[in-house]
C-alpha cells in the first residue's frame, strides 16, 4: 500500500517569525499581518531600522561574490536563509561560477511552501533546500551531504541566525560543530544584530521583541567576534554589514548599521 501524501506544513500566524518579518522589511509580500504589525512597532521605536536587513542582504552579495570570485568557493551551505528574495545565494554563487553547489537550510513552513523558487540551479551546478534546525548541526550536515562534498572548502553562511540562540556556549558549540565537519581552506560568513549603533532605540526595539515572544539576542561586536576565533579573520574584520568591503559609490561611507559581520578562513 502506498503511504498517505504528506500533509502540508503548518504555518503559525499567530505569532512574528524572523523570516516573514526580514521579508517584509525588504519589501516581500510573503507575510502575514502578525509580521506587519510587529515590523510597524519596530520601526516606530528605531526609525529607519528596515536599512538593517537591506545592507544584511547587500553584505551577502559581496561576500558571495568574493568566494566565488577570488575565493574560488565552489560549494555553499546557507544555514537561515529566509524566504526567496532577489539575489540568493545560489543565484550571486552560479552568476560568478556556473558549476556552484549551493544547500539551503531553514525551519519555517512558508519557507519550506517557497523552497522550489530556490531550486533553480544552473545545469553545471547543484541546489537543494533541507527542512532543518540549526540547534542540530548533526542534521543539517547530514541532509546537506547528498549535495555538497565536505572533502572539499565549503562556505558557511549564517547569517542573522545566532541571534536566535541565546545562550553563547550553546551558540558556539553549534559553530564548532558545523566548522569541525568542513575541511581546511572553507570559510565562515557570520551577520547578527547588535545594539551598538543606535542603542537606545535598539534597546526599545529589543523590549517590543520580548514582548512578542520573538526572541532574538542582541550581540555586541566584540561577542560576535569571538565566533572567529580560531580562524583567519578577512579585512577589514568585524564590521557593520554596511561596511564590509562596500562597492565604490559617489555618496562616500555608509552609515553604520546594528549588524555586524565578518568573513574568515578555516586553516
Amino acid at each position: 500500500m502506498d503511504d498517505p501524501p504528506a500533509q502540508p506544513p503548518e504555518i503559525d500566524t499567530s505569532v512574528p517569525h524572523q523570516a516573514r518579518v526580514w521579508n517584509y522589511f525588504i519589501g516581500g509580500k510573503d507575510n502575514y499581518p502578525v509580521d506587519r504589525v510587529f515590523a510597524e512597532n519596530i520601526l516606530r521605536v528605531y526609525p529607519g531600522f528596515e536599512e538593517v536587513p537591506r545592507h544584511a542582504r547587500v553584505f551577502l552579495g559581496r561576500a558571495v561574490r568574493f568566494l566565488a570570485g577570488e575565493a574560488g568557493i565552489r560549494q555553499f551551505l546557507d544555514i537561515g536563509t529566509g524566504l526567496p528574495t532577489h539575489d540568493n545565494t545560489h543565484e550571486v554563487a552560479q552568476r560568478v561560477a556556473p558549476d556552484s553547489r549551493i544547500v539551503y537550510v531553514d525551519n519555517d513552513p512558508l519557507v519550506l511552501a517557497h523552497a522550489r523558487a530556490l531550486l533553480t540551479s544552473t545545469p553545471e551546478g547543484a541546489c537543494d533546500y533541507i527542512d532543518a534546525d540549526a540547534r542540530d548541526p548533526a542534521g543539517v550536515l547530514l541532509g546537506a551531504s547528498a549535495t555538497l562534498d565536505f572533502t572539499e572548502p565549503v562556505a558557511l553562511m549564517i547569517l542573522g541566525v545566532l541571534g536566535t540562540v541565546s545562550d553563547d556556549g550553546e551558540a558556539h558549540a553549534i559553530l564548532r560543530q558545523l566548522l569541525d565537519a568542513l575541511p581546511p581552506g572553507s570559510y565562515l560568513v557570520l551577520e547578527d544584530g547588535t545594539k551598538t549603533v543606535r542603542p537606545d532605540a535598539a534597546a526599545e526595539a529589543e523590549r517590543i521583541r520580548d514582548e512578542s515572544g520573538y526572541d532574538y539576542e542582541l550581540r555586541t561586536p566584540e561577542r560576535i567576534a569571538r565566533f572567529f576565533d580560531g580562524l583567519e579573520l578577512l579585512e577589514p574584520g568585524v564590521v557593520s554589514v554596511s561596511r564590509w568591503r562596500p562597492e565604490p559609490n559617489p555618496f562616500g561611507e555608509a552609515p553604520e548599521v546594528d549588524a555586524f559581520c565578518g568573513v574568515a578562513r578555516k586553516p
